[in-house]
């Protein structure tokens, strides 16, 4: 096999399973056909992109290559790539036989690749058992909960574990892509692709494009209530023991019961409250940066920025030049674009 630039085929094997996003399948053909156009080696060096799913006119439970753009070779494939669902996880039906296909290639020396939802088809499989790996930031929770065994770090947009290798949202499938052409035919030949296709070299980080989504599901009355609380007064002081008495809960029991309910401690839930609302109006309003930080609850512009850069990655400004709609911006003097560190 040839898992590096200098020179021959490499194949990468896409995964077909029930509901998945085909437009990603059909996207890293694409990119990857481009990406061997444009190599500087010529065709000394190519990528053989192949599909893999049931055969529609066999009973068997064998996965078998159904497209190949370089026909009649053995099949090896040097990557295997499971592109995101297209249904929500909680609908996504089991596979064991993409489970033990998976679990057959990395056997015999393939990397195994998910993208977005994808991850879960790969959890089955059980090779990420212990690993540390990325999906959508709204499916994160659920692949924890669903493959405790898992670590999941849903702030990486990619995460490179040697022979596994994951990607976050749905559209990271372009920078999958873009990261194993940089591998295998070099950032040349990754940045040209980049170019014509005009799209972005891979991003790093899922933490701009993620939402606060609290919890109100899990069923504790006495929580739920500080919730609504919360979010209905979010730019006032809110203390423990204030928060405590709202839950008619003793100080450590409702700090132990408030983390269980809702993932985060009360202090980082109102931080999130506060920051998702102060995204709310750089993104839909006029208002300047210190108008928004005051109206969100914060009276020291620095503790704002540093928690707003930590949950979004971004400064104020630089979140508004990315996403704001309104028609003319406001510029913070303060505020020179990416957050120093």
């Amino acid at each position: 096999m040839t898992n590096n630039p200098s020179g021959g085929i490499t194949e990468l094997a896409l995964l077909i399973y029930p509901e998945c996003q085909l437009a990603a399948v059909h996207g890293l053909t694409d990119l990857f056909r481009i990406a061997s156009e444009w190599s500087d080696a010529g065709s000394d060096r190519w990528i053989r992109v192949t599909h893999w799913a049931l055969h529609p006119g066999r009973s068997s439970n064998e996965l078998t290559c159904i497209f190949d753009t370089h026909p009649g070779a053995n099949h090896q494939p040097d990557y295997v790539i499971v592109p995101p669902s297209i249904a929500m996880p909680e609908k996504m039906q089991s596979f064991p036989t993409a489970a033990k296909w998976l679990r057959d290639q990395h056997g015999r020396g393939s990397r195994i690749c998910s993208v977005c939802a994808g991850a879960f088809v790969l959890a089955e499989s059980g090779l990420i058992d212990g690993r540390q790996v990325t999906t959508h930031w709204a499916f994160a929770q659920q692949l924890a909960l669903k493959f405790p065994s898992v670590t999941v770090a849903d702030q990486h947009m990619v995460l490179d574990d040697g022979d596994i290798i994951t990607a976050g949202g749905i559209l990271a499938w372009t920078d999958l892509g873009l990261t194993l052409v940089d591998r295998l035919m070099g950032p040349a030949t990754m940045l040209a692709t980049a170019r014509f296709l005009l799209i972005d070299p891979p991003r790093q980080l899922q933490r701009p494009f993620a939402q606060f989504v609290p919890r109100f599901d899990h069923g504790d009355d006495a929580i739920l209530s500080v919730q609504h609380h919360i979010h209905s007064s979010f730019s006032k002081p809110h203390s423990v023991k204030e928060l405590s008495i709202i839950a008619g809960l003793g100080d450590r029991t409702f700090l132990r019961r408030f983390t269980k309910a809702t993932g985060l401690k009360p202090t980082e839930y109102v931080q999130n409250t506060r920051i998702a609302k102060a995204r709310e109006y750089l993104e839909l309003t006029e208002k300047t940066v210190d108008q928004i930080i005051w109206d969100v609850g914060y009276s020291d512009p620095a503790a704002f920025r540093k928690v707003f850069h930590r949950l979004t990655g971004l400064t104020p400004v630089g979140y508004r030049q990315r996403f704001g709609i309104s028609r003319q911006i406001q510029t913070d003097p303060f505020d020179m674009g990416e957050f120093p560190g």
